[in-house]
């Protein structure tokens, strides 16, 4: 009996026996909904490889994509006032940070990083959504900040990659004075004579896109990521009008001239490559009139351009004769 119990009875267990899969195997995509096999999704960044939308990305994931080799140090970001308003609607404030930070593994919505893009040095602050809709707060303006000094002693371009739903409520007033802060960071960056990039990722809005997001040198927006300000629904309520079809989506402002380029996940590190590579290259000093040959023949597709002969100027005519008085 013994036998049968211990050893027979666990084998026909496990023929049979339902096993337990992780829930984390397979990803439904939000537009087509197809299922995504994790290895998949994570090799193409996040992209579903049926329609192409571009999902939310890990700001630690997304610092290792756009770095030459995914080598970066993390940069340390000063602590600010946790609850500076003693804030509370359903829940105090402090325990919705708790939750966020416990839930993503960061103290607040911004990661700043610093590495090589391209071989040039580079810094670039990267938002997450994940964290109270990625809302700027008072340590997030500390973030920007401590990023553009950094672009400024380093010599680099500060790049960021905002994805948030604007201005954090629970800060109230304090939240929406890092506006200025931030603009603030972005003329420190401008007057060092630094590109400063900004990377428009789904979702942009608020008071982020009323800010430092669209006083960008280059604006390069994700495929579909939605940017603006007010949400559809409430502009389409306040001028009672029926929006156009993509409305606040990236494609639409590339056609209205609110951003440089739509570029896909994957392109997004060889843009960046490119791009900082043209503006950080120095520039050939402009050659001084005198030391150019206006003598030598211009050549045009290989064949040589003969100088111009230069006509001398046609002279006047010779007066006429005049008739002498008396003549014959």
């Amino acid at each position: 009996m013994n036998w049968l119990t211990n050893y027979v009875r666990p084998k026909i267990r496990a023929l049979y026996a339902r096993k337990e899969v992780p829930d984390n195997l397979w990803h439904k995509c939000p537009s087509c909904e197809s299922m995504l096999f994790h290895r998949e999704l994570e090799e193409n960044l996040h992209v579903c490889q049926h329609c192409g939308f571009h999902m939310r990305l890990d700001p630690i994931k997304r610092l290792g994509s756009m770095f030459d080799d995914g080598a970066y140090e993390g940069v340390e970001l000063p602590k600010s006032v946790a609850d500076p308003l003693k804030f509370r609607d359903q829940k105090r404030y402090t325990d919705r940070l708790k939750e966020a930070q416990t839930k993503t593994g960061r103290t607040d919505a911004v990661v700043v990083g610093e590495g090589r893009i391209g071989g040039h040095a580079a810094v670039v602050a990267a938002f997450d959504f994940g964290f109270m809709g990625g809302s700027m707060g008072i340590a997030v303006g500390e973030g920007l900040l401590t990023a553009a000094r950094l672009a400024v002693a380093k010599n680099a371009p500060l790049i960021v990659v905002p994805a948030s739903g604007g201005a954090r409520m629970q800060e109230g007033i304090l939240s929406l004075m890092q506006m200025p802060r931030t603009t603030i960071a972005v003329e420190m960056v401008k007057e060092a004579g630094l590109p400063y990039i900004v990377v428009l990722t789904d979702p942009t809005t608020g008071g982020v896109t009323a800010s430092f997001a669209m006083l960008g040198d280059i604006h390069i927006a994700e495929k579909g990521a939605q940017i603006g300000f007010a949400g559809a629904r409430v502009i389409e309520s306040t001028i009672r009008e029926t929006l156009p079809e993509g409305f606040q989506r990236s494609e639409y402002l590339l056609e209205h001239g609110m951003v440089d380029m739509v570029v896909h996940r994957r392109d997004l590190r060889p843009t960046l490559v490119r791009t900082i590579g043209l503006l950080m290259t120095p520039r050939i000093d402009a050659v001084e009139p005198e030391d150019v040959d206006l003598t030598a023949a211009p050549s045009v597709e290989g064949e040589t351009v003969q100088p111009a002969v230069q006509q001398p100027a046609a002279q006047p005519p010779a007066p006429a004769a005049s008739f002498q008085a008396g003549a014959d």
